[in-house]
């Protein structure tokens, strides 16, 4: 574990990566399997979104490329 004002080891983020890219496939198979109410459906599509900004975020921390190879220049672009 981290303490507070240091940084985090890469294996740590790349848990983090790993652990944020799971979730997002869960919520699209979630989204696409099901009939939702209209409730449910912001929901899956509200964390599928946040998911991706937090997937772009720790790829550009790790100086890694997007799912098509390109560089990620600055996750708020």
């Amino acid at each position: 574990m981290t303490n507070i004002g240091e940084p985090r080891e890469t294996e740590e983020i790349r848990s983090m990566l790993r652990d944020a890219e799971e979730r997002k496939l869960l919520w699209e198979g979630h989204f696409n399997s099901a009939k939702m109410d209209r409730k449910s459906n912001a929901e899956a599509i509200r964390n599928i979104t946040a998911l991706r900004g937090v997937i772009k975020t720790l790829r550009w921390t790790l100086n890694l490329s997007d799912s098509n190879g390109i560089p990620i220049q600055h996750p708020l672009d």
